[in-house]
């Protein structure tokens, strides 16, 4: 499901909540996240109601997902992603585990390309 077909989006008024409401105006996830950790949905059931891009981040997660695709997906920004994320790892629903680059040498070039590419999505 893509983020734009849900019900808090408009397409000529866009947003019609603020994205921090999303996330009870919390802007610190309890799991340790960074923008390429990756995010699996495990096949738990979330004991608890969650909200519409609770639903939404879980439905993204089905494959593995980075927590920028995430934000992108939903629009949001990453912060706000990262405290949905957080979320749904505590209750289960997803895991995320961080990149390894152990054996991989970091191209500063690249990175930057893909940091200036995320910057002008979110």
């Amino acid at each position: 499901m893509r983020a734009q077909e849900g019900p808090l989006l408009d397409a000529a008024a866009g947003r019609l909540v603020r994205p921090y409401t999303v996330s009870s105006g919390r802007t610190r996830p309890t799991t340790e996240l960074d923008l390429l950790s990756l995010i699996m949905a495990t096949g738990r059931k979330p004991q608890a109601h969650l909200g519409h891009e609770h639903t939404v981040t879980l439905g993204l997660c089905e494959g593995p997902t980075s927590v920028a695709e995430v934000a992108a997906h939903l629009r949001l920004p990453a912060t706000v992603a990262k405290v949905l994320v957080s979320d749904l790892v505590d209750c289960g629903a997803v895991t995320a585990h961080a990149p390894a680059f152990q054996d991989m040498p970091t191209d500063r070039t690249l990175l930057e390309a893909v940091l200036d590419g995320l910057r002008r999505q979110l």
